[in-house]
């Protein structure tokens, strides 16, 4: 007699989803099988880990007909009558030796702050953030001035593991170090939270030739995980 273990799906396989089914629920959109973001927090959305014909027709009656669906982790190709506009692999960077920092200039940024963080974000392009993102989790940045330079924060929020997301640096400000310092702080956050926990945590979901990724923020995560 032969017995086969099947192995749990790693949460880091679907983690929009697993967001959503864990410390983001309370934000999460759901019709059936399907699970999304508020268009207003993140373009993100979620179907089980092997998604069949069903699945795809809830997706399409959350998202509404004739909009994108912003898919991550996605291993099955897409059924008659959907269209791929864009796809593209990425790299997990995931904490395997980080040394957290906190940092005596970065302040923690609210909801006042989010007109500075999308004039950054406009102009520096790390990824999706909207309005309502800083609900996801913590963020941090730092100032010269009056003016809002650098930041970074937490966004999907997978069980045992935070994303730390939205790095970016104002270009008359890089070569500094302040993405590298703010990651650190950010990681030094998670750590504080998880002092009892299994956590770990989890840099950006990025394309490989991202050629705006500085190789030494990379370094702070060290081990990647391709998707």
């Amino acid at each position: 007699m032969t017995t086969e273990f099947m192995s749990a799906p790693h949460p880091l396989d679907n983690p929009v989803r697993a967001s959503l089914a864990g410390s983001h629920a309370a934000l999460a959109e759901v019709y059936r099988t399907a699970r999304r973001y508020p268009v207003n927090v993140s373009p993100f959305i979620a179907m089980p880990d092997k998604p069949d014909q069903e699945s795809w027709r809830d997706v399409a009656v959350l998202t509404g007909g004739g909009r994108v669906a912003s898919l991550v982790g996605l291993t099955t190709p897409a059924p008659s009558g959907w269209e791929v506009v864009l796809e593209m692999s990425g790299v997990q960077m995931v904490d395997s030796s980080v040394v957290p920092a906190r940092d005596p200039e970065a302040v923690v940024l609210g909801p006042s702050d989010v007109p500075e963080m999308l004039d950054l974000v406009a102009r520096t392009k790390p990824g999706p953030f909207l309005p309502r993102t800083i609900q996801l989790g913590s963020y941090l940045g730092i100032r010269r001035g009056s003016s809002l330079v650098a930041m970074a924060g937490e966004r999907l929020r997978p069980p045992g593991w935070t994303e730390i997301s939205a790095v970016c640096t104002d270009p008359e400000f890089r070569g500094q170090g302040f993405a590298r310092r703010l990651v650190l702080a950010v990681a030094s956050g998670i750590h504080r939270r998880a002092e009892s926990d299994d956590m770990g945590m989890l840099g950006d979901r990025l394309p490989p030739m991202n050629s705006t990724i500085d190789p030494r923020i990379a370094k702070v995560c060290c081990a990647s995980r391709c998707t």
